[in-house]
């Protein structure tokens, strides 16, 4: 494999963008409208669907489907309860960290445009110390300046409105991408560099190519669940994030070890395709891709159960992305991570040469 980097400036200024922005959970049209906008150039067609997931599809004539996937949506909080005072409570949108809110900055969108605020707490001075309150759902709450109830509706804010982190991205040593909602907007920008590498190496596939940027994955596989069933796909590779094991307060023994820099995790699970997961394996070794390997038991937890399960079966594999501090505003990954990943899903497509390779997957 070429150890020249395969990210262009545009490419890194799209990703950029696309981190930027707030797409949660329900809301992700903002997000997939950049997302489309620039693969438009890499595709022949696009499919929508009525809660949003978007694909770009290559060859769309063709009978036999794989789809390359990840998910657009990142985690947030929706008002849940406004008091007389013009406090606002909240419950998840997603898998949601209540430990992590307190002093936390927050988007809160309405119809109106961003309602600024922020989740308060209360002052060390003024905690008990022989029994410290530790943040909890139920104790967490955001502040935007009002004195009343009153205030806060005037301003647009209300129960149902979603709430975003407005923690944007940067760059730490070089070689870290840091930004909320790289699990999994990097998936998508990972999948688009696909799209991007085959159409500028002039690579014609034998089969349709259905890059998938689905939605809902965060509240349970659902944008998955929908538009498997309008592809009806014969092979699945997902993408999705897994967890850097190696920092502190994290049991390997439980949770495996798996460290960022060190290469795409390919997992081994029920819902895992044994021929498809090999294929890719072989792939990695033959073109000295990095690569490690992790075990899971039931479910993978990612898009990669959503469409295994469908459709009668589909051959399905995951190739994850190592990541530090999944579900808060400092998630972190390895620049050639990325770039491993993309090699990898782009090379095992070029390993499923014709209609006989699909037997293989059966």
């Amino acid at each position: 494999m070429d150890k020249k980097s395969i990210l262009k400036k545009s490419s890194l200024d799209f990703m950029e963008r696309y981190l930027n922005n707030a797409s949660p959970t329900g809301f992700e049209s903002e997000g997939q409208k950049i997302w489309m906008d620039y693969l438009k150039p890499y595709v022949d067609t696009f499919i929508t669907d009525t809660y949003g997931t978007a694909v770009g599809v290559i060859n769309p004539e063709a009978s036999y489907k794989v789809v390359i996937e990840g998910h657009s949506d990142e985690i947030s909080w929706y008002v849940n309860y406004i008091t007389d005072d013009g406090m606002i409570y909240v419950i998840r949108n997603g898998g949601s960290d209540h430990q992590i809110a307190p002093s936390k900055r927050v988007n809160i969108h309405t119809k109106n445009g961003i309602v600024k605020g922020v989740f308060g707490w209360p002052a060390i001075h003024t905690r008990i110390r022989d029994k410290e309150e530790t943040a909890k759902l139920e104790n967490i709450f955001i502040d935007i300046g009002c004195e009343t109830k009153e205030q806060v509706l005037q301003k647009g804010v209300h129960v149902g409105c979603v709430i975003t982190y407005p923690d944007e991205f940067m760059i730490l040593n070089d070689n870290k991408f840091v930004c909320r909602a790289i699990d999994n907007r990097m998936g998508g920008f990972m999948i688009a560099e696909v799209a991007r590498l085959l159409h500028e190496n002039k690579k014609t596939l034998p089969f349709g190519l259905y890059i998938t940027n689905a939605v809902q994955e965060e509240v349970g596989l659902r944008g998955a669940e929908m538009i498997t069933k309008t592809i009806k796909p014969n092979v699945a590779i997902v993408t999705d994030v897994c967890h850097d094991t190696t920092t502190p307060m994290i049991n390997k023994k439980i949770e495996g070890e798996t460290k960022i820099g060190a290469g795409p995790v390919i997992t081994y699970a029920p819902a895992v395709q044994n021929n498809l997961r090999e294929l890719i394996i072989d792939t990695a070794e033959k073109n000295n891709i990095p690569f490690q390997r992790l075990a899971s038991s039931r479910v993978t937890g990612t898009d990669t159960d959503a469409f295994a399960y469908s459709n009668g079966g589909v051959a399905s594999a995951l190739i994850s992305l190592p990541l530090r501090y999944m579900h808060t505003t400092v998630e972190m990954v390895h620049r050639e991570d990325v770039e491993n990943v993309i090699q990898l899903i782009y090379n095992t497509l070029l390993k499923i040469e014709n209609e006989e390779t699909f037997s293989y997957f059966k």
